[in-house]
């Protein structure tokens, strides 16, 4: 299995940390920057603008990584937004200290529209989508029409749209979300991703017909 590294990125356990938020300067948000700036070259040499960020498995900082990422990529002054597409283990709205009664979910079954939802963050251009509180079936919601329809409207609505899903090995939702985004990044944790299951998630992808664009290798402490 051969992906391109982006970057390698050290974390921290403390679970609600925005490092890029808090410290911009931080060793970490310059590697966040690095991966940032790997994106944007991708974003504009390929007009790409939807990116899937997904792991193998659980507990792999995932969530983290799109949250520190995208704060990064909106200090550039660049549109940002973050659907949290987690439906079963959503995070972006603790990471961002948000209510989550209404959210993607939510949209997508007509309960409200993109404007209700949206989260205004005050990092800049940074907005966030939450899942949202539906209690649908996710595989059913994120299959839905509706939900490839909102990806394409967002994408032309925001320079970056990142979009958090489970992990590839656990859900079938994450390779219909693989499939609508211009590309992947797959979130690898050094010392807890067996590399079998890392190939696994690779070749799933691959049938999906998904863009990897890459991965991130998230040494998380």
């Amino acid at each position: 299995m051969r992906l391109l590294i982006l970057n390698k990125i050290r974390q921290t356990k403390r679970k609600k940390n925005l490092i890029t938020s808090s410290n911009p300067d931080s060793v970490i948000s310059e590697q966040f920057r690095t991966v940032r700036t790997n994106i944007k070259f991708l974003t504009e040499k390929r007009n790409s603008h939807n990116f899937l960020l997904t792991s193998p498995n659980k507990q792999e900082g995932t969530s983290t990584t799109v949250a520190n990422l995208a704060v990064s990529m909106a200090y550039l002054k660049d549109r940002i937004l973050i659907i949290d597409a987690n439906l079963r283990n959503p995070f972006q709205h603790i990471l961002f200290n948000g209510e989550n009664d209404v959210g993607l979910s939510n949209v997508i079954v007509g309960q409200a529209t993109f404007e209700q939802a949206v989260i205004k963050t005050g990092i800049g251009n940074l907005d966030v989508l939450t899942s949202g509180a539906s209690k649908r079936n996710p595989s059913e919601v994120i299959s839905d029409n509706k939900m490839s329809e909102l990806i394409e409207e967002v994408g032309k609505a925001y320079d970056i749209v990142l979009i958090d899903s489970p992990p590839v090995l656990q859900s079938t939702e994450t390779r219909v979300l693989a499939h609508l985004s211009d590309g992947v990044v797959l979130i690898v944790n050094k010392g807890k991703t067996d590399l079998q299951k890392a190939s696994e998630a690779k070749s799933i992808l691959d049938l999906a017909h998904a863009d990897i664009v890459g991965a991130i290798l998230n040494d998380k402490r």
